[in-house]
């Protein structure tokens, strides 16, 4: 698996946005849908990863300065038949460690709290983040659960 930096031009990667997107879409309701589409990808303040094996993308995920010390994970996804391999372990740590790099002193993240995020939530309580209010422009929400991890 190599991870790599991506400018959200190439098709593949497109096309695991969209899934993300309708994937999300069917356990959230779109007013507590946080999640980004390909322009707003593109902002200058998100760095974007994706996970390769030879020319098979693997999965995704996104790193945004919030403010000189506070970042926040973006858009993880795994493409299904890649599940189970660490992929988003694998993400998740580039993204821990860029957000390192960069001097943040946290960084947090917006998930959905049913039944199909618990993976996600075992996740990220696996890399040490832990449950918190919403942060920045985020807002209770009882579709919505907040994690952060102090750097």
């Amino acid at each position: 698996m190599e991870i790599k930096l991506d400018n959200l031009t190439d098709i593949r990667t497109i096309e695991l946005i969209r899934m993300h997107l309708t994937g999300l879409a069917e356990h959230s309701p779109a007013e507590s849908m946080h999640a980004l589409n390909i322009d707003e990808l593109k902002q200058e303040e998100i760095t974007f990863y994706s996970a390769w094996e030879n020319d098979d993308i693997m999965g995704c995920g996104a790193l945004k300065e919030l403010s000189k010390e506070h970042g926040e994970v973006k858009s993880m996804r795994t493409v299904e038949k890649h599940l189970r391999k660490g992929v988003a372990s694998a993400i998740l740590q580039q993204i821990i460690n860029e957000a390192r790099v960069s001097c943040y002193k946290k960084l947090s993240l917006e998930t959905g709290s049913v039944e199909a995020f618990k993976p996600a939530h075992r996740l990220y309580e696996s890399f040490g983040f832990n449950f918190c209010e919403p942060f920045g422009n985020y807002k209770e929400d009882p579709n919505s659960v907040f994690m952060t991890l102090n750097l």
